[in-house]
């Protein structure tokens, strides 16, 4: 049984007077421990489908499956405890006014978990940032340094599924790599499952096992790693994606 279904999903919603079809009929299914990438321009309905699983984004029909049980509707805190999202943004994505201890130990207080200074040093250590950093402010760090403490809070629950929101496109190339190669290895620590939206072939053949393409807001091709290294597509689209991201796939 897959941990991710997603059946049939469309998400529509009314933009100065005209109905947007942000996601139409879209299908796909993510496999326990599997690393499951969404691939397309701005626009296409990536992120919006990340943003229904978590019920930021209200479904218009389909249906969504956690461990082959429908999502609730609100999603609540035993979803929580399984699904946690990592934004594309991680200084909108961080309180200003919160020190890195606190903005760790929320989730801690909010589901009653004890033992929280323990636990967000550990935390901070697990994301390779060091203990002393825990009284920092979010505008003290720099942009690669941001991004892991949104990953630790993303992790403070243990969830099995960790849903990424272009992680690492608001971070420079080199900051990008260490990035991408932290999730990795937190990946086979952990045992956890992606669902990852990027806008760059690259990025994703670099961290997924499957990548569904999308193209205003439908699914138009679903690629293997070994298909996508292949350059074994059949759309015209997915075709000029790969182009597009040839070099870095190669490690120009």
């Amino acid at each position: 049984m897959a941990l991710i279904e997603v059946e049939n999903l469309s998400v529509h919603y009314g933009a100065k007077g005209q109905l947007v079809r942000a996601v139409e009929g879209v299908s796909l299914r993510v496999d326990a421990r599997e690393s499951y990438g969404l691939v397309g321009e701005s626009g296409s309905g990536k992120s919006t489908i990340l943003r229904a699983i978590c019920g930021l984004a209200p479904m218009t029909a389909g249906q969504i499956r956690i461990g082959g049980q429908p999502v609730p509707t609100p999603r609540g805190r035993a979803f929580s405890r399984r699904v946690q999202m990592v934004f594309q943004d991680p200084y909108a994505s961080l309180h200003p006014r919160h020190t890195l201890d606190r903005t760790l130990s929320e989730p801690l207080a909010i589901h009653g978990i004890g033992g929280s200074d323990a636990r967000v040093v550990k935390a901070l250590e697990d994301v390779g940032l060091p203990a002393n950093f825990r009284f920092r402010y979010p505008h003290q760090l720099s942009g690669g340094q941001r991004q892991r403490v949104a990953i630790a809070r993303a992790l403070m629950l243990e969830p099995e599924i960790l849903l990424l929101d272009e992680p690492t496109s608001a971070l420079d190339a080199s900051v990008q790599a260490e990035t991408l190669n932290l999730l990795n290895r937190l990946r086979a620590e952990r045992g956890l499952t992606f669902l990852m939206v990027s806008h760059d072939l690259a990025v994703i053949d670099h961290m997924c096992d499957r990548v569904l393409v999308m193209q205003h807001g439908r699914a138009v091709e679903e690629l293997t790693r070994d298909q996508l290294a292949g350059a074994q597509m059949t759309t015209d689209y997915a075709r000029t994606l790969f182009d597009a991201s040839a070099d870095r796939m190669l490690g120009a």
